[in-house]
């Protein structure tokens, strides 16, 4: 089951909003961008590399955002969905 934490979910909504205020539908397809990763991670979690302790991160391909998850028993939770160029400190300060 995938979990998507509030942080995250806010991290997507300002995305979003970035995206859409400068062109119109930029926020549609990077929320479709985001939700081909999140398919192709619950496919198959161990495809991404650990970054830090037990949390995998998997790049989107179309935008430079990366979403930090865990796999927590049959749980995948998402902590973040970042721009790649933002601070690690962001997501790991959420675990």
């Amino acid at each position: 089951m995938l979990i998507l934490r509030d942080e995250a979910e806010n991290d997507i909504r300002d995305a979003y909003e970035w995206y859409e205020g400068k062109q119109e539908n930029l926020g549609k397809s990077f929320m479709l961008d985001v939700e081909l990763t999140l398919d192709r991670i619950e496919e198959n979690t161990e495809l991404y590399e650990l970054v830090f302790a037990s949390t995998r991160r998997a790049l989107c391909r179309r935008f430079p955002y990366a979403i930090y998850f865990i796999v927590d028993n049959l749980n995948i939770v998402v902590v973040a969905v970042l721009h790649q160029r933002r601070r690690p400190s962001v997501w790991q300060n959420r675990k």
